[in-house]
């Protein structure tokens, strides 16, 4: 490689190192948010988020706009969480040491309602998972279609029966 080809991949390189931290700026809400519904702890969250903005990097360059970038991301994000949470599965399950006790830990009702709510979130699948997420960040039944890959009828299907199994607790 000559002198010229290596500072015009040099420069070539920076500005899509630059168009891709726009990116992850632009974007960084909707990757927190489904990270943080695979998992409880925030260390875990972060690795996730860590996990999917490889993967977004490393598929950054090959997206071809034939969907919206926002579906790429949730589809994205959402196969890197899921394949986290299958990873985990088949290692051994470490016991953290807690002192169970938590001097910031909320109690007001609001706050004991919403940590119900997203237990029994995390009871779902991981698919199911994914488009109570979806569905909470007000996605069309369309989009939440083209991220899972299912019909817009079934989106509907799935969210009832959704709805009816974290009514039941």
């Amino acid at each position: 490689m000559t002198l010229r080809q290596m500072v015009k991949t040099s420069t070539t390189m920076e500005s899509i190192e630059k168009e891709f931290a726009q990116f992850v700026r632009e974007q960084k809400s909707t990757i927190y948010t489904v990270c943080y519904m695979f998992s409880n702890d925030e260390e875990e969250v972060n690795d996730l988020f860590q996990e999917a903005l490889v993967n977004l990097w490393k598929g950054y360059g090959s997206f071809r706009h034939e969907s919206k970038i926002g579906t790429w991301v949730y589809r994205v994000t959402l196969n890197s969480c899921i394949s986290s949470e299958r990873k985990k599965k088949r290692r051994v399950q470490a016991i953290p040491l807690t002192m169970d006790v938590n001097l910031y830990e909320d109690n007001d009702a609001d706050t004991k309602q919403i940590r119900q709510l997203h237990e029994r979130i995390q009871k779902l699948g991981m698919v199911d998972r994914a488009i109570v997420l979806m569905w909470l960040e007000n996605m069309s039944y369309d989009e939440i279609a083209a991220v899972i890959g299912i019909t817009p009828k079934n989106v509907g299907v799935k969210l009832f029966r959704i709805k009816q199994q974290l009514m039941k607790g």
